[in-house]
């Protein structure tokens, strides 16, 4: 897959009369192709999350290459997963997170929270009663978002096998502001070493999530 997407890449980049020498051209070739082949195979939570940016794509690439070539410049060595996560990570850690509590209330759910259902359809598909959904809300269990005037969504990487992942829970209790909660919960997390905290705690890595979104908050 990598490289036959290689192969098209390189092929659109030359027929568009982009002006790269031959190694430069089959480096921007290769990044695009395996790219687009890990994608497929990442975590659900992460896909939710790549799939759900609006933001500025292009600046975002830069700033990868940005990071790979001073990396290689200052050592020759190529950098693993988590350490680049987490350099990438630090423009952004580094606010508090109330500060985004403005963003995500003007923002579209849609536009940042991943797959979100109501309770109609958690109730026709997850088989989870109105009663239990509302009784995990008011105990703080479950993260709700509001949307609208007084209806709430449900993020729906929180459940498994029909009930909210161990450690939610205590999350809300850390970052009380649901939005905040789940903004931090989906994505990739430098406290964490960059790994994704709803993945961790579907992978039943409650200690190490809820001890970081104490330190967080």
């Amino acid at each position: 897959m990598a490289g036959l997407v290689a192969e098209a890449v390189q092929q659109a980049l030359t027929k568009h009369g982009v002006l790269l020498d031959t190694e430069a051209l089959a480096s921007a070739s290769n990044v695009a192709g395996h790219v687009a082949a890990a994608l497929p195979f990442l975590p659900q939570g992460q896909r939710l999350a790549v799939g759900s940016f609006k933001g500025d794509w292009g600046g975002l690439a830069s700033d990868f290459f940005r990071i790979i070539a001073e990396r290689l410049a200052s050592d020759g060595s190529a950098m693993s997963v988590p350490a680049f996560a987490g350099m990438f990570s630090k423009p952004e850690s580094g606010r508090p997170i109330a500060e985004r509590a403005a963003e995500l209330q003007s923002m579209l759910i849609e536009d940042w929270a991943g797959e979100v259902a109501g309770s109609t359809h958690l109730e026709e598909k997850l088989r989870i009663p109105r009663s239990t959904l509302h009784r995990w809300q008011r105990r703080g269990e479950v993260v709700a978002l509001r949307k609208g005037g007084r209806k709430h969504v449900f993020p729906l990487a929180q459940f498994v096998d029909g009930r909210p992942v161990a450690g939610i829970g205590d999350v809300l209790s850390a970052i009380a502001n649901p939005r905040l909660a789940w903004f931090w919960l989906s994505r990739p997390s430098p406290e964490l070493g960059g790994r994704i905290p709803i993945e961790m705690l579907r992978e039943d890595m409650v200690e190490d999530v809820t001890h970081a979104a104490r330190a967080l908050s």
